[in-house]
């Protein structure tokens, strides 16, 4: 029977059904769904059957970015990172064939445990010890992936290679100008700032490039400890310092401001994590990367995520989607903007 589905975004079982029974067998009957709320780009649902629990990844509806919501190779790369980072959910199945659902998908293993999405789901909520412990293994977490030989292991198909962090400026800035709408800044002296320093030294690794506390599954028993990762769409042959500048995007600290506060996502701001000062310190010492000056790095995350939020925006704005959770994203976008023109000012 369908399940708690947001109008508009529930799944097909007339036509998904016979696909999954070509494909798994084993799985017979009807599922009670659960479509996930916690993202806000790939629509992400849980298929419970009798004999086995799915999770259903998809694209939304909509004009996509180029490059952005790409099943299969969101499918393929984390079949591809696994074997060097068990965190990976298991993939089972991928449709190529968008007539289905609409768009292509794919299914993999659940990964059972707690996501602390905004808060600490009720019951778990750690001490301060215990979150201090969590902090520091979900930061070396990243620095594992960023550690993983790609090129011996034989992964540089995952990235273009060189010229990574230009890509990325260039692209971003293109996509936030593409999506912008009537109500928000035009973000050019950012955009400008951002081409104008690129830094000359550039670094490459697998980033994951969306490393958050509400993209990590935790051991019940032991919140300090990380069993899952989640959400690879968007992950890469990257710089490491971009990946833990968007990281630290969605960083927010409890002596933030109120408008800050409101956006969190993720319990970073509870007694024991570290600041946004704090991460960037660890990162220097675990990683061995001199950081010097992190202001590009902070800068670029935020303003990615003023693109994000934008694309978001400029779908519910033309009513691709009907989640009332972004009818005011146009005013997140503005903050940022205004927060990426103060950090630039800072000496």
């Amino acid at each position: 029977m369908e399940g708690n589905s947001r109008k508009g975004e529930e799944l097909n079982l007339d036509a998904l059904l016979p696909w999954l029974a070509q494909h798994l067998p084993n799985v017979q009957g009807l599922p009670s769904i659960k479509q996930f709320s916690g993202g806000a780009s790939n629509w992400t649902y849980r298929l419970h059957f009798e004999q086995q629990d799915l999770i259903l990844r998809r694209a939304p509806l909509g004009a996509k970015a180029s490059g952005a919501h790409d099943m299969a190779r969101e499918f393929h790369l984390q079949n591809a990172i696994k074997p060097h980072f068990n965190y990976v959910p298991g993939m089972i199945a991928l449709c190529e064939d968008e007539a289905v659902l609409g768009s292509m998908f794919y299914v993999m293993e659940p990964i059972e445990g707690v996501i602390p999405r905004k808060n600490f789901p009720k019951g778990y909520q750690p001490n301060e010890q215990v979150a201090s412990t969590l902090c520091t293994s979900f930061w070396d977490k990243m620095i594992e992936l960023h550690k993983i030989d790609y090129e011996k292991e034989g992964l540089n198909s995952l990235g273009k290679g060189d010229g990574y962090v230009e890509r990325q400026i260039v692209g971003w800035n293109k996509r936030y100008a593409n999506a912008k709408t009537w109500n928000v800044l035009s973000g050019k002296k950012v955009m400008k700032w951002l081409e104008q320093n690129i830094p000359k030294e550039e670094r490459l690794c697998i980033v994951h490039n969306d490393f958050r506390l509400d993209n990590v599954v935790l051991n019940p028993n032991d919140l300090a400890d990380i069993v899952g990762v989640l959400d690879w769409e968007l992950a890469a042959i990257g710089d490491p310092l971009m990946d833990l500048g968007n990281s630290l995007a969605y960083w927010v600290e409890e002596k933030d401001d109120f408008f800050i506060k409101s956006l969190r996502r993720q319990p970073s701001n509870v007694a024991g994590m570290m600041t946004r000062k704090e991460v960037i310190d660890y990162y220097q010492r675990r990683s061995g990367i001199e950081i010097g000056d992190f202001r590009f790095y902070r800068v670029y995350g935020l303003f990615r995520l003023a693109g994000i939020v934008q694309q978001i925006y400029f779908r519910y704005s033309k009513g691709l989607t009907t989640n009332k959770a972004f009818k005011n994203f146009w005013m997140i976008s503005n903050y940022i903007i205004v927060t990426c023109q103060n950090i630039i000012n800072q000496k």
